[in-house]
């Protein structure tokens, strides 16, 4: 009677621990001001887009990734991109459709608002839903379905790889890069604090009406973090359109501009500033203040942190 009693006593504790182990294993994120649970770490992960990507590959997640989408139709990718992306398949070169996720049978699909799904379009978290994909979505492109969003600062970064982290269950590496870039931006940060704050506007492309990032955007943290002021920071939208005249207007004093690689190069885009009635006369184009950084750089992502550094030095070159 007493071994049984202790037997009984013995599983009874078992089931406890192994209920409270299942329970303590949920995490739930916010996703765009929605919850989002999940009972236990994805096994098989689709990432849209390089800047998402380099997120995943930063946390190691190479293992659990079953798919690439956005990459080739619109990139050249560098050396370093391809060696950590071994031989992960490429689903689609531009944005993916249901069919394509859905023949790769992933649990959680890393996309965005304009980041591989389109409000209104075929692909979105409620049309993957049924098929059992989840969507963790980029905070960043949040604002398009939601204009109630805070400014752009770099936690859209930091908070991101933090939630990615918590969901693959690897946490405390994700933490560890935050705290990691956290130090990096300081330190910048202190070298440029008493320097005037360049007026800078960010460019992708030659266009009829320019291509730029607003105060949602973030290249608009990523110039302040840089000690600098982006001149269309009153724009209410992350990405989206303004107009020349407001631009020159404005006089920047320093130019970022959007290299492709593959497409409009960031050279072609400062001689067309040059050409351009109205930019050929600011101060940036006049002295040739500007530097190309590439789309990945400019997206939320890890690039950003040597991004930030390289607009620093290239605006403050007096005391790099």
């Amino acid at each position: 009677m007493k071994k049984h009693w202790v037997m009984k006593t013995l599983s009874c504790a078992t089931m406890f621990l192994s209920l409270a182990h299942t329970a303590s294993a949920d995490v739930t994120i916010d996703n765009c001001g929605t919850a989002l649970t999940f009972e236990k770490p994805p096994e098989r992960l689709v990432v849209h887009d390089m800047n998402m990507t380099d997120m995943a590959f930063a946390l190691g997640l190479q293992d659990k990734i079953v798919g690439l989408t956005g990459i080739t139709g619109w990139y050249k990718t560098s050396p370093d991109f391809d060696a950590l992306r071994g031989d992960i398949p490429e689903l689609a070169p531009k944005y993916p459709t249901v069919e394509n996720l859905v023949a790769a049978s992933p649990d959680l699909f890393f996309a965005g608002w304009y980041y591989g799904m389109k409000p209104g379009g075929d692909v979105t978290p409620d049309t993957l839903a049924p098929f059992g994909i989840k969507t963790m979505i980029l905070t960043e492109s949040c604002v398009h379905l939601h204009k109630n969003r805070p400014e752009a600062s770099m936690d859209l970064l930091f908070d991101d790889v933090i939630r990615l982290g918590q969901v693959m269950d690897v946490a405390a590496k994700a933490k560890a890069l935050v705290a990691g870039w956290k130090e990096q931006l300081a330190a910048l940060k202190a070298k440029t604090a008493n320097q005037p704050k360049r007026r800078v506007f960010l460019l992708d492309g030659p266009a009829d009406a320019p291509f730029t990032a607003g105060k949602f955007a973030i290249p608009d943290a990523m110039i302040a973090a840089a000690g600098g002021e982006n001149v269309t920071h009153d724009l209410d939208t992350s990405w989206g359109r303004t107009s020349w005249e407001a631009v020159a207007a404005a006089n920047p004093e320093f130019l970022v501009l959007l290299d492709y690689q593959n497409g409009n190069g960031a050279a072609d885009t400062f001689q067309f500033l040059k050409n351009h009635p109205l930019m050929a006369h600011n101060d940036a184009v006049k002295k040739g203040r500007w530097i190309g950084l590439r789309y990945e750089e400019l997206t939320p992502g890890p690039a950003n942190i040597e991004a930030v550094e390289k607009m620093a030095k290239a605006m403050h070159p007096d005391i790099f």
